[in-house]
């Protein structure tokens, strides 16, 4: 008997001295800021990470040779509460538009600024990478590193 085992959403929380507005286009339209630079997928250096502001818009990055490499798609823009971007992004790191996992970042106003909930979630759809990449994302290196660097800018 072959059982399969889904592995759990990646899920990261941190909280912002920003308003939701701030904190939601930081992480959004800033994406640069704050980014790991050696986090990309393109030949060369890492220039610009764009995400269009609409549902349906276009995420990638621009290199510093002004190359462009897709990440995905924006499937939710609700600024300023959440975003959601179709992460594709395969287990080889490479762009593949009939691939898609979610990744869903809520702003939560408190009282002290935005806590900031992040899921990356279908990671069943790396099959029988999906543990191995879950690991990835949600290590040092992965969500946790980027959600420092984005409270980092964001409390700047």
């Amino acid at each position: 008997m072959n059982i399969q085992i889904n592995p759990a959403p990646v899920r990261k929380s941190v909280t912002v001295k920003a308003k939701p507005e701030r904190a939601f286009d930081i992480f959004t339209a800033g994406m640069t800021t704050w980014w790991l630079p050696d986090h990309h997928i393109g030949q060369v250096p890492l220039k610009e990470i764009v995400a269009e502001p609409r549902p349906g818009g276009r995420w990638y990055e621009v290199g510093e040779d002004g190359s462009i490499c897709e990440w995905g798609k924006v499937l939710v823009w609700d600024r300023p509460n959440r975003v959601v971007f179709a992460w594709q992004l395969n287990a080889a790191w490479k762009y593949d538009p009939d691939f898609v996992t979610e990744l869903e970042v809520r702003f939560v106003p408190e009282a002290a600024g935005t806590r900031v909930e992040l899921e990356h979630r279908n990671l069943d759809r790396y099959g029988a990478d999906a543990a191995e990449i879950r690991r990835m994302i949600d290590s040092e290196g992965g969500w946790p590193t980027a959600l420092v660097a984005f409270a980092a800018a964001a409390n700047a």
